[in-house]
């Protein structure tokens, strides 16, 4: 049942990130079909991720309270139901589409925060040596979600017309579910003598963030997210407007990337963590990070875009699943749902403030937001390596724990 389980975790985060990855290659030919602008394409892109901002803390506050199971069977139910309206959105046109297409992508954000419970369903069924191994598999399922997202949503629209991807998304979601309900048992029961935590959302976020380890932890997430935010809202414009490229070879260069970073985050992880440690791994993957965002502006051929984009990939994807594994050993059992939903919505607000970032600053140079990056990437190396040494010798702290770690 166990290693059932885990399978539908992964397939959840999974089936989100198909989702996530067959509608954003898609906005350019939907705003070019719609009439939309590109701030309004922006702001369609960026409602995905401030309702995972939302919502992310919330579901894992339930999931504390009651379980697992039910939040993520909801959760899975509430995204057939989104990329149905995507498909019923792109049967409209202009401003009654777009506003479908909006609401689609609001709701898709709702239920995809369940991101969060599913790192907390791993930590719950997984010893603590072999956590950060296991968060790599949540990593995997994002590589694999941008590898098959775009050529899913290329394919659907040859065979099924423009409702092609939201039928598709809205599909495998709905047999994800299906399998949820029958082989997804329930990891975390809650303690009826534990109290639970019913403090409001501010409060919530500075209960996490006040413990100097995780706060730092989920610090360092947001940046690494941020690059990677800025990389993939504006390199689509890098290639096509300094090196020529079109939609297709785009495609094709993203499912590589997410090919590369889905082998990083599924094979290596586990083994590079029990060499290094989290803590150099977390530093290593950030100065590769920042080599990478220095290298890719740069590029103009194919085989120096490709090993650029092996560079970024292999700093990304090494960082997320030491992070989370890390950030699950400093925080106590009955706050797992709690402590990675407050890590979600850091990301998906560094989601939503790179491409802004990005796009901004592309206005008056294509280069300037990955050097701009790569420094950001370095400071947080720099804060890594400092501050973290010694970190994953603490496994899940109880209060007296997280009292003493805010002291030092």
């Amino acid at each position: 049942m166990r290693k059932t389980s885990i399978l539908v975790i992964f397939l959840t985060v999974f089936v989100d990130l198909v989702g996530f990855g067959i509608v954003l290659p898609m906005l350019p030919t939907y705003a070019d079909e719609f009439g939309a602008s590109g701030w309004l394409n922006g702001l369609i892109v960026a409602s995905y991720s401030f309702a995972q901002f939302i919502f992310a803390p919330i579901w894992g506050r339930w999931s504390d309270r009651i379980g697992r199971r039910p939040i993520i069977l909801m959760s899975l139910f509430g995204s057939s139901c989104s990329y149905g309206l995507f498909a019923y959105a792109s049967t409209m046109e202009g401003g009654q589409a777009l506003m479908w297409l909006f609401v689609s992508r609001f709701f898709a954000g709702v239920c995809g925060a369940n991101l969060s419970v599913a790192s907390a369903y791993i930590a719950d069924i997984t010893e603590p040596e072999k956590r950060s191994k296991r968060m790599g598999l949540i990593g995997m399922a994002f590589g694999l979600g941008f590898i098959f997202g775009p050529a899913i949503g290329g394919a659907s629209i040859k065979l099924m017309g423009a409702t092609g991807p939201g039928i598709f998304a809205a599909s495998i979601c709905f047999l994800n579910f299906l399998m949820a309900i029958f082989f997804l048992g329930e990891s975390w029961k809650p303690d009826n003598s534990v109290s639970a935590d019913r403090t409001p959302r501010l409060e919530q976020w500075r209960k996490v963030l006040r413990r100097p380890k995780i706060g730092l932890l989920i610090g360092l997430f947001f940046l690494a997210t941020f690059c990677f935010s800025c990389f993939e809202s504006s390199y689509p414009l890098v290639l096509k407007k300094a090196v020529g490229y079109g939609p297709g070879d785009i495609a094709f260069l993203f499912s590589y990337c997410g090919l590369l970073g889905a082998f990083i985050q599924g094979g290596l992880v586990g083994r590079l963590v029990k060499k290094f440690g989290e803590t150099n791994l977390i530093f290593l993957s950030l100065v590769i990070l920042a080599v990478g965002m220095v290298v890719l502006p740069i590029a103009s051929s194919k085989m120096a875009i490709l090993g650029g984009l092996a560079i970024f990939a292999l700093g990304s994807g090494l960082n997320r699943p030491p992070t989370f594994g890390l950030l699950s050993l400093k925080t106590p059992k009955d706050e797992q749902g709690v402590t990675m939903g407050v890590a979600q919505s850091a990301g998906s607000l560094a989601r939503m403030v790179g491409p802004l970032f990005a796009l901004g600053l592309s206005d008056y140079s294509q280069r300037l937001p990955y050097f701009v990056c790569a420094g950001v990437a370095v400071v947080a190396a720099v804060i890594a390596y400092g501050k973290l040494r010694g970190s994953e010798d603490t496994a899940n702290p109880v209060d007296g724990d997280a009292v003493t770690d805010e002291a030092g």
